[in-house]
């Protein structure tokens, strides 16, 4: 079976190799021409764990890079699916585009799997149509189905081949065809439903847990207001056998926990109540922490806002992916208020995204008095000891960092 993967970004490039590394013969598809050209001479372009052998096993069965979308057996839509900031409804237009080129090349029988994580109903609203326009009967020219992705960024691979995964496709034949794609890489559980349940249920797993990040975040904030540790508390609820709080943070990024609990507020206003509460608790939180900045600085006597540095760029420790990073909702919530100047070191960010960005620790650290923790990476972890004589703020609960200000 030949299989098109389309938009290589940090779903479908390590599904395209995945596959490929396992001997499907794979032709991997994206509009960015300078992606595709570093991935045709051999270099990835974002770094993950045990990416580099997957790459170069790819690359040894002949995965092909490609802005021209190919007749293949099936294609796995990869590509983004941001939502619109003023109804929080899904934007499908990549969806659609993606499908739309798809359309011009697809040979009759071949298989359709949207993998980007979508909203309940965005395949009856958006892509059947696309299909039908072009003249293709629905489970007879052309097959849908919906595969979505439940990895995590720093543990991709492994999460890849070991994490239970849901298919949705009209016919349940055509759902096991689909299933048998994933098998050539994925060793868990693979569930065949329909599409609709398939939509919803990945939703509802990234809600669920936006939701329990949202009570470990209220929760920092009721006791900081009455003045109790809630690190202790959390601690102390957590030896029950049936309550696991998590640890507070100062708020949610990445492409899928802050952003699909959306897709449900949007389709469905009046009743996702809950869902929308920890959307704007969690959404609260990057200003939460620029509160407990000046509360610190005041307290400590500090006023020249440009000797703060904010150590780390991306949503979470030891990767490269800064999507919804909530370092950067902090600092688009500064230019609001007016206020700038401050200092900003993340290892995993090479190039210069944001003002005042460094690139070494020592540099780093040596011109600042005040270093906010926003992520725990590994380098940070071990050389606590570089902070010594600073005033830190940890926002992540740090082992070793009992003596600092928490949030």
């Amino acid at each position: 079976m030949h299989v098109c993967v389309v938009g290589l970004g940090y779903i479908g490039l390590p599904t395209a190799l995945s596959l490929a590394a396992n001997n499907v013969k794979v032709t991997g598809v994206d509009y960015n021409r300078d992606l595709t050209k570093k991935l045709q001479n051999g270099e990835l372009t974002f770094e993950e764990k045990g990416l580099d052998q997957l790459f170069a096993d790819a690359l040894k069965n002949g995965i092909v890079f490609s802005n021209e979308y190919v007749a293949a057996d099936a294609y796995i839509v990869a590509v983004p699916t941001p939502y619109e900031k003023d109804n929080k409804k899904i934007d499908p237009t990549y969806v659609v585009n993606a499908v739309k080129s798809v359309m011009e090349v697809c040979p009759k029988g071949g298989i359709v799997i949207v993998e980007s994580t979508i909203s309940p109903g965005t395949i009856d609203k958006f892509v059947r149509p696309v299909i039908e326009e072009k003249g293709f009967v629905l489970g007879k020219d052309i097959h849908l189905a919906h595969a979505p992705e439940r990895i995590l960024p720093g543990n991709m691979l492994y999460e890849l081949s070991h994490n239970a995964r849901t298919i949705g496709a009209d016919e349940p034949e055509i759902g096991e065809k689909v299933k048998e794609i994933y098998s050539s890489f994925c060793k868990a559980q693979i569930v065949v439903t329909d599409i609709r349940t398939a939509e919803m249920s990945k939703v509802v797993e990234n809600t669920f847990r936006d939701i329990n990040i949202a009570f470990a975040n209220e929760l920092v904030k009721i006791c900081r207001s009455g003045g109790m540790d809630v690190y202790e508390i959390i601690k102390i609820a957590n030896l029950h056998p049936r309550v696991n709080i998590l640890t507070p943070g100062p708020g949610v990024g990445g492409h899928c926990i802050s952003v699909d609990p959306w897709f449900l507020v949007g389709d469905y206003p009046g009743l996702a109540n809950i869902i929308l509460a920890a959307r704007k608790i969690n959404d609260s939180m990057p200003e939460f922490v620029l509160e407990r900045i000046n509360e610190i600085m005041k307290e400590n006597g500090l006023k020249d806002v440009t000797r703060v540095g904010l150590y780390g760029l991306t949503y979470k420790e030891d990767v490269d992916d800064i999507r919804e990073s909530p370092t950067l909702q902090m600092l688009e919530c500064m230019e609001r208020h007016l206020a700038s100047g401050v200092k900003v070191y993340d290892p995993f960010i090479s190039a210069d995204i944001v003002p005042n960005q460094y690139h070494d620790l020592d540099a780093f650290l040596n011109d600042v008095d005040m270093v906010v923790v926003l992520v725990g990476h590994s380098e940070i972890r071990n050389n606590l000891d570089k902070l010594k004589g600073k005033v830190v703020l940890d926002t992540r609960h740090l082992p070793g960092l009992e003596d600092a200000y928490k949030m």
